[in-house]
């Protein structure tokens, strides 16, 4: 899976540490996230979708490899 946090993100002009207080994460919890090194809880998808004002299909996309 891959996601669309980080530009979001810039386009609002958020810290990772900023968002993360936002929606009552680490800021390490959204760098893994960014990164793609962690896929978030549905909860966590929907607060970040929350946060953007965006469904979270406009935020996190699934690649090929995930229609296993």
């Amino acid at each position: 899976m891959t996601n669309r946090l980080k530009i979001e993100r810039a386009i609002q002009d958020l810290t990772q540490e900023a968002l993360a207080e936002r929606i009552g994460v680490s800021r390490q919890t959204i760098n893994s996230i960014e990164k793609g090194r962690y896929v978030p809880s549905t909860v966590l998808a929907l607060k970040l979708s929350a946060e953007f004002g965006k469904p979270v299909n406009e935020l996190f996309f699934l690649e090929k490899s995930d229609s296993n």
